[in-house]
């Protein structure tokens, strides 16, 4: 354990900041999660009510991996892959929907 006042300060700085990464990360994914869900929700079902549900929890999962990026908890190519694989999987189950 660290002697040094400003040490001990680091270390506090350093787990708080640990605590608010892991946050950001784990409601990233919960958001993926849910959208994921959305989406298999309308594949089975498709109105306009779980396309609303869809795009809502795209939005939101959006959001909060723009805010992760804005934070520096996670690199902005990293956000820009997320986002990426979340809109890959709405166009490809649109494009079985409109092929069936």
């Amino acid at each position: 354990m660290a002697n040094i006042k400003s040490a001990l300060k680091r270390i506090q700085v350093a787990e708080r900041n640990r605590l608010q990464n892991r946050s950001y990360k784990s409601a990233v994914k919960t958001l993926t999660k849910t959208y994921l869900a959305a989406v298999e929700a309308h594949k089975a079902a498709p109105s306009s009510e779980t396309e609303k549900q869809v795009a809502a929890t795209m939005a939101a999962a959006y959001s909060k991996i723009d805010k992760a990026v804005k934070c520096g908890v996670i690199h902005r190519n990293t956000g820009s892959r997320k986002k990426s694989r979340l809109a890959r999987v709405l166009k490809a189950q649109e494009a079985t929907g409109a092929a069936s």
